[in-house]
């Protein structure tokens, strides 16, 4: 049984699969963070400009409605396509890791502005009418108020969107951008060799239990509700 293990994991080319496994956390993380500022900014917003916002503005509320709307209804692995151009032009190379992160970021921070909006429609609108009773600006109200009460929510929805990020770097292995998802393709499927395909997957899994757990301690943390 010991050496059917041991010829099934020779198998392994394990220094590409250690380079998939780098791919992988540097596409998902590198696209978290900006993916996270851009939607968050997006988010506050779509936020502060709808009806009854801090700073009602219907038209620049509906547009960027619009814009996240039509981003978040495009699936991942055409705009990985549809963006390959524009990831050549930005940084002269349409394959490898670096060039799958345009797409990442734009798929995933419209998602996120969304879960913001959807945050910050949940506080209390009593909290913000009492906040501006005791002379608050619409900054203070931003940095004090909002932020703080959708703290919560605004750290779960960066762990759903960091768990999703880890399937699309998968998806990104089709225009050639590594990671364990290319890594199961190209050892795993192409050569038939089913234990490849299988760690990379078990590989895929801790880093999404990795950042489920982290994700979920830290709302523990500041949850104070």
């Amino acid at each position: 049984m010991s050496e059917f293990l041991d010829n099934l994991l020779n198998g392994i080319n394990y220094k590409s699969l250690y380079e998939a496994s780098i791919d992988t956390l540097y596409m998902t993380l590198a696209s978290l963070v900006v993916a996270v500022i851009l939607g968050f900014m997006l988010g506050i917003i779509v936020y502060t400009t709808q009806k009854d916002g801090l700073y009602e503005n219907e038209k620049v509320s509906k547009a960027m409605d619009f814009l996240i709307n039509i981003l978040r209804s495009i699936p991942y692995i055409i705009l990985l396509f549809i963006l390959m151009p524009f990831a050549k032009a930005l940084i002269g190379t349409s394959l490898g890791a670096t060039a799958a992160l345009p797409s990442l970021i734009i798929s995933s921070a419209p998602f996120y502005a969304r879960m913001c909006v959807i945050a910050l429609n949940e506080i209390d609108k009593g909290v913000i009418e009492a906040s501006k009773a005791m002379g608050a600006t619409n900054r203070q109200i931003i940095l004090k108020v909002l932020i703080p009460e959708s703290k919560p929510a605004l750290v779960s929805s960066i762990t759903v969107m960091g768990v999703s990020l880890i399937g699309y770097t998968a998806m990104a292995g089709a225009i050639g951008a590594g990671g364990l998802g290319y890594f199961a393709y190209l050892y795993g499927a192409a050569r038939q060799n089913t234990v490849a395909t299988y760690v990379s997957t078990f590989i895929i899994l801790i880093f999404v239990f990795i950042i489920q757990g982290i994700g979920d301690h830290i709302v523990k943390k500041i949850d104070k509700r």
